[in-house]
């Protein structure tokens, strides 16, 4: 199965909550969580209390949907998590945030992830001056994003980083508007996530 290509706010009303996949659309009441919270499709809605398998699933959805993984690399990310010392869910959204693509994101280069996953595939983005093009690749500590020298000067470049200010910059990270780049200080912490995951939840689904 392909990577899913369809509406993102459908994304949204199948988990029930805003997961803030279509940038600042989502704060406004246009975001289709405001209009329509039922799921999609034609049945209706069960209300029959989730079982348990249900609820850890969902959780699962949530977090694959908010980073845009599928289900083969995510399980490759929790597999990856499951080996290191310490909270196991912890070091899976440690992971997460630090795929370039959601570093894109937070840095304000892109509206949304799927935006930064864009730019990131179609070479505009580098990590230490040299281009970069795989979205999954793992910052660590010291790196610096930028953009490619063929880019900076377009103007959907300044035109992104016009508003930057727009969404609060997580403490993890650093940037320099005058030279347009951005630098990992440290590995993300809980605190810094604005989308609550209960990755308890998360390591209980793939530990049945």
């Amino acid at each position: 199965m392909g990577r899913y290509t369809g509406p993102a706010c459908r994304l949204c009303r199948q988990v029930g909550e805003k997961l803030f996949l279509k940038g600042e659309r989502c704060y406004t009441p246009k975001c289709a969580i405001e209009k329509r919270r039922r799921p999609p499709g034609a049945k209706a809605v069960s209300r029959r209390r989730p079982s348990d398998f249900a609820v850890r699933m969902r959780e699962k959805q949530k977090a694959r949907y908010v980073y845009g993984v599928m289900e083969r690399q995510f399980r490759r990310t929790m597999e990856t998590a499951q080996k290191k010392p310490g909270v196991t869910g912890q070091y899976l959204l440690q992971l997460l945030e630090r795929r370039l693509d959601s570093v894109v994101f937070r840095l304000n280069f892109a509206k949304s992830r799927r935006q930064a996953r864009q730019l990131v595939l179609h070479g505009h983005i580098t990590v230490n001056g040299r281009r970069m093009d795989i979205p999954s690749f793992i910052v660590k500590p010291g790196d610096v994003i930028g953009w490619g020298s063929t880019v900076q000067s377009k103007d959907f470049v300044k035109e992104v980083l016009v508003g930057a200010p727009q969404r609060p910059m997580p403490s993890w990270l650093s940037l320099d508007q005058a030279t347009m780049t951005g630098k990992v200080v440290s590995v993300p912490e809980p605190a810094d996530l604005d989308m609550k995951l209960d990755t308890r939840l998360i390591v209980e689904f793939y530990s049945r």
